[in-house]
């Protein structure tokens, strides 16, 4: 096994600080691609999809749950799988308290091509309570490039795809695949991904914090049994 190099409490700390700095400097080319990534444009969405979930059909507009902003996650389970991936399954064992994402007016839901008479025993099996959809019969995952057509064979790839209502308007802002997965599945690495971002005064462009009628996000923050709807 190779371990790193045993040294003195000083050197470790000039190490340290000499990392720290390249951390930071990551850190401010990561604020500008958020915001470079919230300037993106958008592409109404004139496609009607209609889903299945636990309370039955739904359509794009619903899984928005009246919320502003909609995260799916693409879950790779197609239809004639008996489970979901392991990879994916991983995935949405990591996401925490969905509570924090509403307070700033954005859902997250999985969608996957199984039919949901697949999806609903392996969602109890893994004790998940994420909002699951069935987008089988359905052109969704094709269109959003998670079913793709390879050597005359359906693959499947992972993803997340986020959407912003207007009215009775939907709109697609962003997606990422695969490696672009990597490090996500925080709340606020969600909401990275989202037209509105984290919604704080000090994100760019500005105008978004208070986008949804109230205090920038961080002013939201409550116990999660504390929100109110």
């Amino acid at each position: 096994m190779s371990l790193p190099e045993i040294v003195p409490r000083e050197q470790w700390h000039a190490a340290r600080e000499e990392l720290l700095a390249k951390e930071k400097a990551a850190t401010r080319a990561r604020d500008a691609l958020n915001a470079e990534r919230r300037r993106l444009p958008m592409v109404e969405i004139d496609q009607e999809y209609v889903f299945e979930g636990g309370d039955g059909k739904a359509t794009l507009p619903d899984l928005f749950e009246g919320r502003p902003q909609l995260v799916i996650y693409h879950f790779m389970f197609a239809p004639e799988w008996d489970a979901g991936c392991r990879s994916c399954s991983g995935f949405l064992d990591q996401i925490g308290h969905l509570a924090h994402l509403k307070a700033r007016g954005t859902t997250f839901a999985a969608v996957s091509r199984a039919p949901y008479t697949k999806i609903l025993p392996f969602k109890a099996r893994m004790g998940w309570t994420v909002p699951w959809y069935s987008s089988y019969g359905t052109d969704f995952n094709r269109d959003f490039e998670v079913t793709l057509e390879r050597a005359g064979e359906s693959v499947e790839r992972p993803g997340i795809s986020c959407f912003l209502r207007d009215g009775e308007r939907v709109f697609h802002t962003y997606s990422t695949y695969e490696r672009g997965l990597d490090g996500l599945g925080s709340t606020t690495s969600l909401l990275d991904l989202t037209a509105l971002g984290r919604q704080e005064e000090w994100e760019q462009p500005k105008g978004r914090a208070s986008a949804l009628g109230a205090p920038a996000g961080s002013a939201r923050i409550r116990y999660h049994d504390e929100y109110e709807e």
